[in-house]
């Protein structure tokens, strides 16, 4: 009796301990507001006989969908199948699932064991106007699964330059995938090129859905991009003399292409020899093709190691349909009505765009102002989209940590688009993150040479330290982009918690920093020295 009477009030009092410290963690882990979650869609008839199927779609007339089943490479099916992964042995590690949701080819994969709640959605780029969509693996695959993560992609339901569609057809994933496995407790977005696009705008569109992002390549800077493609054909041209035109519809644009094309054709001849050889070894360039060239660095992005290949590599093939001429010259804007013909005016604008020749910060050339002269002028007639039509707005606000990386010798989604990036997102900094001296700054160094085929996964950001004491370029090219940094601030310093150090950190704010790597003096490298998050486009 007397040990009964003893553990009575033991009980109670432990009982009472469990209820008290239990009670602020159910509360902390009450999930924070977000949007609204839909009901769970209905999903279309999705092929289930043997052999790799292609269906109608069942949204967008005149288009097909390829089996989700089934590994399609845009023009056939490979014969490959999406299966789950397997270990050594042979088993399975993960289970898959595929389908298609409002005329939009899906694939998710689930680790099989110690799944972390985790899911990392991949956004696909560009693929051309054709008239049947398709999926892809996320090309992290393997190490999502291995590392614990559940990952989702869509193929979309339309082609084409649609971000809008892009971004609406991703998110619907996550609601899909609380379906058929359950909600994941985070969710990261991930693209490439024109899925970087969809990513930077997805993030900001859907508000507290994401926990963080990592865009590879990405047209980050969005109409940005039509403007530099507008700049290698505009100066092209000035520079050999020759009196192009800028049709302001995509009709006039169809119409003028063969025009074009010709004029080009006319080009090429005063600009070098070796172009659409197939072999970047052979493009040999005039000096009015080095001035072009050297025009073409500038508005790309800057002066910075390994251009020279770069622009030979994409100098050396053609882009549809002017396969006969260099790339740069077939993405022209003025032959798709200012955009890839998905916007209703034309978004490009050069208007007040100074060109340079070189590295020449001082006064204006010869060369530079008869460049500056003669060069064809455009004015935009619609602005990007604050919504998800024509092309939407990356506004440089994503509130979450996000990583973005870019190899510096891409011409057609080229390294500019992360300056663009950088400077919105240092408008929109707060002033109290630029103190000096903040203790609870951290920077995360990269090296902008390894490129999106050096990625090994959100575990670890597909980061690599520069060398202690050097940034790369120093010294050596005077690239004013050698330098990225992903600057982490805790701009409310009340709220903030202590950083924990996981293989991914949780962080409550992050910038993406591309800092020039031109030497300086001690003078002015310490007058930098704060925690000013972007850096400014050379």
């Amino acid at each position: 009796m007397r040990r009964a009477g003893w553990k009575r009030p033991l009980g109670v009092l432990l009982g009472l301990l469990v209820l008290v410290l239990g009670l602020p963690a159910a509360a902390q882990a009450q999930p924070g507001p977000s949007h609204p979650r839909p009901r769970l869609p209905v999903e279309d008839p999705a092929p289930t006989g043997p052999d790799c199927t292609t269906t109608p779609s069942s949204t967008q007339a005149g288009y097909s969908v390829a089996d989700p089943r089934c590994v399609f490479n845009g023009a056939a099916y490979t014969g490959a199948r999406f299966t789950p992964q397997t270990n050594a042995a042979g088993h399975p590690i993960s289970r898959t699932f595929t389908g298609i949701l409002a005329g939009a080819p899906y694939r998710i994969e689930v680790p099989k064991q110690h799944w972390n709640g985790q899911l990392v959605l991949f956004a696909h780029g560009f693929r051309g106007n054709g008239t049947t969509v398709w999926v892809d693996d996320s090309p992290l695959r393997t190490y999502l699964v291995a590392h614990g993560f559940a990952w989702a992609a869509s193929g979309y339901s339309t082609n084409g330059y649609d971000v809008g569609q892009g971004v609406l057809d991703s998110h619907a994933l996550i609601g899909l995938f609380a379906g058929k496995v359950r909600t994941a407790r985070s969710v990261y977005m991930t693209g490439v090129s024109m899925g970087g696009h969809i990513t930077a705008v997805e993030i900001e569109h859907f508000r507290g859905d994401f926990v963080g992002a990592m865009p590879a390549c990405g047209v980050l800077g969005d109409k940005e991009l039509f403007d530099y493609f507008t700049d290698a054909n505009v100066t092209a041209a000035a520079l050999t003399g020759t009196a192009i035109q800028f049709p302001m519809t995509l009709e006039a644009g169809q119409a003028y292409t063969p025009t074009y094309d010709a004029q080009v054709l006319s080009e090429l001849p005063k600009l070098g020899t070796g172009f659409v050889s197939g072999n970047p070894a052979n493009v040999s360039l005039t000096p009015t093709g080095q001035s072009w060239a050297s025009t073409v660095e500038l508005r790309s992005g800057g002066i910075r190691p390994g251009f020279a290949s770069g622009f030979a590599f994409w100098a050396s093939a053609g882009f549809a349909p002017l396969t006969n001429v260099p790339f740069l010259f077939g993405v022209y804007p003025g032959l798709t009505g200012g955009t890839i013909g998905i916007a209703d005016g034309n978004v490009v604008d050069n208007r007040f765009t100074l060109y340079r020749i070189g590295d020449n910060r001082g006064p204006l050339t010869a060369a530079e102002r008869e460049l500056n002269r003669s060069v064809l002028r455009v004015k935009a007639t619609t602005p990007p989209s604050a919504g998800l039509s024509g092309i939407p707005k990356v506004f440089g606000d994503p509130r979450i940590p996000v990583l973005s990386m870019h190899d510096i010798g891409d011409l057609f989604v080229p390294f500019k688009m992360e300056q663009v990036y950088a400077q919105r997102g240092r408008a929109r900094a707060e002033p109290a993150v630029r103190q000096p001296g903040d203790p609870r700054r951290r920077a995360l160094r990269l090296h902008p040479g390894r490129d999106a085929a050096r990625l090994r996964g959100p575990g670890h950001l597909g980061a690599h330290r520069a060398p202690a004491g050097r940034r790369p370029g120093d010294g050596r090219a005077r690239g004013r982009l050698a330098d990225v940094r992903v600057q982490v601030h805790r701009p409310d310093p009340r709220r903030a918690r202590r950083l924990r150090r996981t293989r991914l950190p949780v962080l409550t704010s992050a910038r993406v920093s591309i800092r020039a790597g031109a030497v300086r003096s001690r003078r002015e490298r310490l007058a930098r020295r704060r925690p000013a998050t972007l850096v400014e486009e050379p």
